[in-house]
């Protein structure tokens, strides 16, 4: 099992920009303000272009191998060979290519793979048809573990003391991984919420800690089909958010067997699916 860990350094993910600031009084001065740091990631396959996400900066081999979990390209750190950013012409100098190679096991279709190669709430396609597109790649959760009350009640307390960068920039999401006692095994940030939950899966596949059936993906904002998916993708059985879920994700969550839990509020919160999961 991974090791508990502590958040990463802020560094790097946050920068400065002038801002006047405007009181009951007036403006004031202008002054430097901390601000979420954000910056164009292309993850490339084989040398080809795959996707592009906005993210904030560090930790993008995580965030990749996260990514290629949750498109359904990988299975295991050992399909991967080699995962670096680009060190020649432009790329090298803002360091924000990243290239992965894989072994020859993975034959992705480049003609369809797309950032969002699933259905999002967006796409216009039916909850159903999404939910079935995405089971036909990661199968439903047969057997949940159970975990308690008290562990999910400390879980938004514990994520929110380690949201290093938030506490300078108020800007950034974050997810982290907890096992079933309540121990935090890894957090990130990202002002992208999908982004986070990729890192910490990401860092688990590093760590060669795989699948994720005894782990617990809390993330600070609302849970969205998506970080449903992604769960699943990793076989995390319980999927805990401070705010609400959407409806797809509700819908998606109780046909993959996954314990969705929403507004944690101290001793409250919601249990949208699979209550029976939950001991007291």
């Amino acid at each position: 099992m991974l090791s508990p860990v502590t958040s990463p350094s802020s560094s790097g993910s946050i920068q400065h920009r002038p801002v006047t600031k405007v009181t009951a009084h007036g403006p004031s001065l202008s002054e430097q303000d901390a601000v979420a740091a954000e910056e164009p990631l292309e993850i490339r396959l084989q040398s080809q272009s795959i996707a592009i996400t906005m993210r904030t900066p560090g930790h993008d081999a995580e965030l990749a191998l996260g990514f290629l979990v949750s498109e359904g390209l990988i299975t295991s750190r050992d399909q991967i060979t080699h995962i670096a950013h680009c060190q020649t012409g432009e790329a090298a100098q803002t360091g924000n290519v990243l290239n992965v190679f894989t072994t020859d096991e993975v034959a992705p279709d480049f003609e369809k793979l797309t950032r969002h190669v699933f259905a999002s709430s967006s796409c216009g396609l039916c909850g159903k048809a999404s939910i079935d597109e995405v089971h036909q790649h990661f199968p439903p959760i047969t057997q949940f573990p159970k975990v308690s009350r008290q562990v999910l009640r400390q879980l938004p307390t514990t994520l929110r003391h380690h949201q290093a960068a938030f506490d300078q920039t108020g800007g950034l999401h974050a997810a982290a991984l907890f096992d079933l006692q309540g121990n935090m095994l890894v957090c990130r940030e990202d002002v992208g919420r999908h982004n986070a939950v990729d890192k910490v899966i990401g860092h688990a596949l590093e760590a060669g800690v795989w699948p994720l059936e005894n782990c617990i993906l809390q993330v600070s904002g609302r849970a969205s089909f998506e970080i449903l998916q992604k769960a699943l993708a990793a076989r995390i059985p319980i999927v805990a958010a401070v705010s609400a879920p959407s409806s797809l994700a509700v819908d998606f969550a109780k046909e993959s067997g996954q314990l969705l839990v929403g507004f944690m509020r101290g001793e409250t919160m919601n249990l949208y699916t699979h209550p029976e999961a939950v001991t007291y």
